[in-house]
């Protein structure tokens, strides 16, 4: 079977129920043109992500409540932080280590949010030794109202951690709300996740 179109000088024939075309003289398998299909694809899959802003990626634990952990505090050994410790307050959980060098780029700004009291911070010291970690605060400073050693990525795991630096929060209910990937800049604290904070912190526990 043959099938033909010629428009404006250029040849177009279909043959075989669609196995080859000729374009100008020139025959082209169908076989032949599915890298250049596939490239296509990926190029306009590519292109659409760029316009995609990575830090505002969906979780499947948002309005989740945030996981049970149980894991000892970087500075004490001994004592165990829990989710207990979280309870009743707005709270920004971040992902930190001192491998990390976004996390040194975010750090400034959590000084910042610490320094003016907005909510308290619980760091999550991840992958990392706990001495290299404590010497990374005691250089900085320490943001964290309280920090969990996550060695060995238990809590990590949990969270759905993919990369550090990444950031939760979490309401007076013990939900996650919302959860940023990438550092906390001024820009995006100002203009996304302080309006969350100040509207989480206005709720009432006896509210639906």
């Amino acid at each position: 079977m043959k099938f033909s179109l010629e428009w404006k000088g250029i040849k177009l024939s279909l043959e075989d129920l669609g196995t080859g075309f000729a374009m100008s003289g020139m025959k082209v398998t169908l076989i032949g043109l599915v890298p250049l299909f596939m490239f296509l694809a990926l190029g306009s899959a590519f292109a659409i992500s760029l316009t995609k802003d990575p830090s505002i990626l969906p979780s499947q634990l948002i309005d989740k409540p945030f996981p049970e952990f149980s894991l000892p505090d970087l500075f004490d050994e001994e004592h165990m932080l829990t989710k207990a410790d979280m309870s009743g307050q707005v709270t920004l959980v971040n992902i930190f280590g001192s491998w990390c060098m976004a996390c040194d780029y975010e750090h400034e700004m959590l000084m910042s949010i610490a320094k003016n009291k907005e909510l308290p911070i619980l760091g999550v010291d991840w992958r990392d030794t706990r001495v290299k970690g404590k010497r990374w605060l005691k250089k900085r400073g320490n943001p964290y109202t309280n920090v969990v050693f996550d060695e060995f990525s238990k809590f990590a795991i949990d969270l759905g951690i993919t990369g550090a630096p990444e950031s939760f929060i979490v309401d007076k209910r013990g939900q996650i709300r919302y959860k940023h990937i990438g550092p906390i800049t001024r820009k995006n604290w100002d203009e996304i996740l302080k309006p969350i904070v100040v509207d989480l912190q206005a709720e009432k526990l006896g509210a639906e």
